[in-house]
């Protein structure tokens, strides 16, 4: 005998209960298991906080409407509550979002004192930051030039944003949420430098070379490598 394919799965964790809803089968027949299921006395009204279910659509797209009805089923007369759905089915603005963040913006300019240029994703600047100007990426940034300003990489809280430049000398680096100052009399210049958080948040200056061990998801596209 074939076993009927279950298009509503319930599993306990210990946060609470995972709802996985088929990503296959239609609307309706999705709502209806649901419904069957829930409606076993286990899952009716009892004494005790709300148990957090987390539901799991798969590659289904729920416009508002569905998701609203989706959550009152489940809720409905039930010590259950809705904590969000997950779907792997990004929006556009979602979409475009991961697009600009995961390109690299070539600039060919100098960023003279007082200037801010804030930057999607990560960028490449051919050209110096001067002394009080200020370069912000959401990832990485690279100069090919003097960095002699301020450069602010992962300024959206990404910690493994890293900054190189050929000739490193600033007055200010930041990554994420973490500062480094530097005093001109105290440090000098340093070419073709990298500088990265380590495992314990702080700073590691070093050569360029040396993001090869640190950093290797930096390498991009190297299918597009010709034999």
């Amino acid at each position: 005998m074939v076993q009927k394919k279950q298009n509503v799965t319930i599993k306990g964790t210990k946060e609470g209960l995972i709802f996985q809803l088929d990503d296959s089968c239609s609307y309706e027949s999705l709502v209806d298991e649901l419904i069957e299921k829930l409606s076993s006395k286990h899952y009716q009204q009892a004494e005790g906080p709300d148990v957090l279910v987390k539901v799991d659509t798969g590659y289904r797209y729920l416009q508002d409407h569905q998701q609203e009805e989706l959550e009152n089923i489940i809720t409905n007369g039930r010590n259950l509550a809705v904590e969000h759905f997950e779907s792997r089915v990004l929006s556009k603005e979602e979409s475009e979002k991961l697009r600009q963040e995961s390109q690299t913006v070539t600039l060919m300019r100098i960023i003279r004192s007082g200037q801010v240029l804030k930057v999607v994703g990560d960028v490449l600047l051919i050209g110096d930051v001067n002394p009080g100007g200020t370069l912000m990426a959401t990832g990485n940034i690279y100069v090919l030039g003097a960095l002699r300003g301020i450069a602010h990489a992962g300024f959206e809280g990404d910690s493994n944003a890293v900054i190189s430049a050929s000739v490193l000398a600033p007055s200010q680096l930041r990554i994420a949420d973490e500062i480094m100052h530097f005093e001109k009399e105290k440090d000098h210049e340093k070419m073709m430098s990298s500088v990265f958080l380590d495992e314990l948040q702080s700073f590691q200056i070093g050569r360029v070379q040396q993001l090869v061990q640190s950093h290797p998801e930096l390498s991009k596209n190297e299918k597009q490598l010709l034999a």
